[in-house]
């Protein structure tokens, strides 16, 4: 399925997203969602992941438009980005099917996996509400050692 028909913001499909906010669809970006819809969602990717499994499939691509280009599918809504305490940053597909997910993020070696609580949801939305926010998404970030690194 080409992605221009596969990623959707709002309703628009990518490139009519891209041309509305004045950009195009570079071959460097269709890679980089290309590579993404790849591993679905749930995959967790850093900026130097993406670069070398690009690179590892012969595209020629700089680690400076890899992370230009995460950057700006993020802001337009296409990926996500998890800020991890540590300093580093990852990226995930945006599900709309599971906003409200939340992750465990091993301290050591980074592995993240998601997770869904309605009781993290419920005290987000309360919390919200009782200082009289309007709760958008509800993420959490819990610091682990997974059992590998145990």
């Amino acid at each position: 399925m080409p992605i221009s028909r596969s990623f959707t913001r709002l309703g628009l499909p990518l490139e009519a997203g891209l041309h509305e906010d004045g950009r195009r669809l570079t071959p460097q970006r269709r890679r980089v969602l290309d590579l993404f819809e790849s591993h679905g969602s749930g995959i967790h990717l850093s900026a130097e992941e993406v670069h070398h499994q690009l690179v590892q499939s012969n595209s020629k691509v700089s680690l400076a438009t890899i992370y230009r280009t995460l950057r700006l599918l993020v802001k337009m809504g296409f990926l996500h980005e998890l800020e991890l305490s540590e300093g580093g940053h990852r990226f995930e597909l945006a599900c709309h099917d599971q906003p409200d997910h939340h992750h465990l993020v091993c301290v050591r070696c980074g592995r993240t996996e998601e997770f869904e609580s309605d009781q993290i949801l419920q005290a987000g939305r309360f919390a919200a509400e009782k200082i009289g926010f309007k709760l958008v998404e509800s993420t959490l970030n819990v610091r682990a050692i997974c059992p590998s690194c145990q």
